[in-house]
């Protein structure tokens, strides 16, 4: 017996993110964890300075769980690490043109899904 779900704006919101995800996999790019995609989208989108604690307390887990996060990132070329020359304990996170230009690609794919999304008509997926 297939089941499948009901809520129209919940399958429009899974099949929103199913295109991302799709086309993400389609790219050459690397394969990114949610974990280290959350902190790429994070440090991305902030305004101000992030560090390892602040994103730590801002995804709500823990600091070992970013570096590790970080360390992957950086071996990617897409995030860095500079040290705060006026805290010499306190290590900045931030893109680097790579990143930047990651972003800049998955940012088109969202605008694209989301323009597919609005002129779509709603569908059931299978649960």
């Amino acid at each position: 017996m297939t089941m499948t779900l009901q809520n129209p704006d919940m399958v429009r919101a899974l099949d929103f993110l199913r295109q991302i995800t799709v086309a993400g996999v389609r790219q050459s790019s690397p394969d990114l964890t949610a974990r280290q995609l959350a902190v790429l989208l994070t440090v991305c989108v902030s305004v101000q300075p992030q560090t390892v604690r602040g994103l730590a307390a801002e995804l709500k887990v823990t600091k070992p769980a970013i570096t590790r996060a970080l360390d992957k990132l950086g071996a990617m070329g897409l995030l860095q690490r500079r040290r705060d020359q006026q805290n010499k304990r306190s290590i900045f996170v931030e893109m680097t043109p790579q990143g930047v230009a990651h972003m800049a690609i998955l940012g088109g794919e969202i605008l694209s899904a989301m323009e597919l999304l609005q002129s779509a008509p709603s569908r059931r997926i299978a649960a």
